[in-house]
């Protein structure tokens, strides 16, 4: 395990302490855009809220970065804050800009390009039996 000076980032057990927290997203990706690691298939993220199985992660793209196809275990939230992107699924594929969002239900496979530069917000809400109306 890397010592505290050694860690790119504040250990998670330190990010998620306390009930409540506040995060400047714009700060969190000016620091994110900011490290001096390269980006992973040219992007870079990070967990900014992880209590029980809900998470939500902040990712900022290269443009040309992808996410290749996966599926998520839950309900899944994707908010475009800055820039595009383009999500493939089995249904279509969607041409998303800032301020939109998409929602997908647990288990659709599915792939993010950014064709630009781009911040982007994604929510995992793992979904228990009895948990959504159908």
């Amino acid at each position: 395990m890397p010592a505290a000076e050694d860690r790119l980032r504040q250990h998670p057990a330190q990010r998620f302490a306390g009930e409540e927290h506040h995060i400047d997203l714009g700060a969190a990706l000016a620091a994110l855009r900011g490290e001096r690691h390269p980006a992973v298939d040219g992007h870079r993220q990070i967990t900014v809220s992880h209590h029980g199985p809900v998470r939500l992660v902040l990712f900022a793209f290269e443009a040309g970065g992808r996410i290749p196809e996966h599926r998520a275990a839950g309900f899944v939230t994707i908010h475009v804050l800055r820039g595009a992107l383009r999500v493939r699924t089995p249904q279509r594929s969607y041409e998303l800009g800032a301020g939109s969002l998409l929602a997908l239900d647990p288990g659709v496979p599915h792939d993010v390009e950014a064709p630009v530069e781009t911040d982007m917000l994604l929510g995992v809400h793992p979904e228990g039996r009895g948990a959504r109306a159908r």
